[in-house]
């Protein structure tokens, strides 16, 4: 067998962005993921494309900067999976920094009968910056509301007399990884899931690469093994590094809606923590993140009682009706392997990424952290770091470059779905918006003509048909009914334990 220029472990946001990004560039490219695409870190992140408003009182300008510019270049590629959303930061005079921030420590030192505290002048004065770090064309800028005659108001309680409102966006983040793998696949990549890489030596001029599928030679080998790097690295490549990771765990509650508006908020607490509560599903609102150092198996992290028994506190000191336990409908929890800068605290930890390239022989790159925005940039700068062992390789292509599906203009989701339902008139409205919304105009293929409901095939409920099961299984590399209802859609947020059981006979029966 030919070597392949590279070779990539890890199926999450940053190897299958790195998969595309290669193979656009006329590079070959083989993928190995041990389980199913997204299934750890990058499907349990909050779902958003944003520059990260507290990192500026990390002062983490360059990040910031690079996650902004970032929001409206992947909102155009992919609008069917992103949209833009407006967050609403209600204010309080209680509220306070976390103490180790770099902001912090100088007002403390300068201003210190603030005692901690975030007056409103400085949050404006960040919100101002998030506004024109990036040179935003797109998103409307911020504004500030006044809760008592506003409908982001009537949630929340009246010791709130004023927010600011901003703008960042959504993303299906699980979806966003398969999409990528797709493409990487459309332009020529190997996609091997559910393939575990044994081991990586170095072999002459070539990585010889043992997987449970095979062995294949690659001219260079990336890890972008998310939670797992360290252990890739050392232990599978078998190549020394000082570069380190933390793993850290945030966790999220999904309760049913809260409120009736489609904005989110950004609640601050008085330890300086923040939590979203975001529209979700529709009927839902999702509440997160947490950040707990995660010391245990990165593969089957969990929202412990005490993580849920955190988040409903933080929400029910906004909200006028308190979120309790009970109203718990779901809870996911994700391993984010942030780069290891030393920091003292969970929450402070950099969510910069380190590309680590080892060229003693056919090259390795490593990568450490990083976050969702910036994945497309981190794989431009991983090929920049390949690019001379690469020379016939094509340039940068993929800014504003349309994901499967995502081929329309941004702000015409609505007229999209109308001309879909006007083409399939047996489509309901919440059906057609849930196919637009996940697979752009790729639902017109996905349909193949349908005259009604009955020519999709099979029905396992909530609007998932046997027509979208084998797209899926066919096109994004589903194996499991969990693949189908828990990453390329949350449909197991509305299908029954039996639903789910009788979809997995199918899929089984299929292979």
């Amino acid at each position: 067998m030919d070597a392949v220029d590279i070779f990539i472990i890890g199926g999450g946001v940053n190897g299958t962005g790195i998969a595309r990004d290669a193979a656009g560039r006329g590079l070959s490219v083989v993928l190995a993921e041990q389980g199913d695409l997204a299934q750890a870190t990058s499907s349990a992140s909050t779902k958003l494309f944003h520059g990260g408003l507290r990192y500026l009182e990390y002062f983490e300008f360059h990040l910031v900067r690079e996650a902004l510019r970032e929001r409206e270049t992947l909102l155009v590629a992919m609008p069917h999976i992103s949209w833009p959303m407006r967050f609403v930061l209600p204010y309080s005079p209680e509220m306070r920094f976390e103490g180790a921030t770099p902001t912090s420590k100088l007002l403390s030192t300068v201003m210190p009968w603030m005692k901690g505290r975030r007056p409103a002048w400085l949050i404006r004065l960040g919100l101002f910056l998030y506004d024109n770090l990036g040179g935003r064309k797109i998103l409307p800028g911020t504004r500030k509301v006044d809760l008592a005659a506003d409908a982001a108001g009537a949630p929340l309680q009246d010791r709130f007399a004023f927010a600011y409102e901003y703008s960042d966006c959504w993303v299906e983040d699980a979806r966003l990884v398969s999409l990528n793998a797709r493409d990487a696949g459309i332009r020529g990549a190997t996609i091997l899931t559910r393939t575990k890489v044994i081991e990586a030596r170095r072999e002459g001029d070539l990585w010889r690469v043992e997987t449970e599928a095979g062995t294949w030679h690659a001219r260079a080998l990336v890890n972008a093994g998310g939670p797992w790097v360290e252990r890739v690295v050392k232990d599978t490549a078998h190549v020394a590094t000082k570069e380190g990771i933390r793993l850290v765990r945030g966790s999220h509650i999904v309760v049913p809606k809260l409120y009736d508006h489609d904005r989110a908020y950004f609640f601050q607490g008085e330890d300086g923590r923040i939590i979203f509560a975001i529209p979700y599903e529709t009927d839902f609102t999702l509440i997160g993140t947490t950040d707990q150092d995660h010391k245990g198996d990165p593969a089957h992290p969990v929202c412990t009682p005490e993580e849920q028994d955190y988040l409903c506190a933080f929400a029910s000191g906004y909200f006028k009706v308190p979120v309790t336990r009970d109203q718990v409908v779901w809870t996911y929890s994700g391993v984010r392997p942030l780069y290891d800068d030393g920091a003292s605290a969970a929450q402070s930890a950099t969510r910069e990424y380190v590309l680590s390239l080892d060229s003693d022989g056919p090259p390795i790159l490593s990568v450490f952290g990083g976050k969702i925005t910036t994945y497309r940039r981190l794989a431009e700068n991983a090929l920049a770091k390949l690019a001379p062992f690469f020379p016939k390789a094509g340039g940068e292509w993929t800014a504003r470059a349309p994901l499967p599906g995502g081929d329309f203009p941004h702000d015409q989701v609505a007229a999209l779905r109308e001309r879909l339902r006007a083409e399939h008139p047996f489509l309901t409205p919440a059906w057609a918006a849930r196919l637009i919304r996940a697979y752009g105009t790729d639902a017109w293929p996905l349909l193949d003509g349908a005259r009604d409901a009955a020519a999709l095939g099979q029905d396992f409920g909530a609007t998932l048909t046997e027509a979208e099961v084998r797209w899926l299984m066919r096109h994004e590399h589903a194996r499991s009914a969990e693949d189908v209802v828990w990453r390329r859609s949350k449909l197991g947020l509305r299908l029954t334990e039996e639903e789910v059981a009788a979809l997995d006979r199918f899929m089984k029966g299929t292979e």
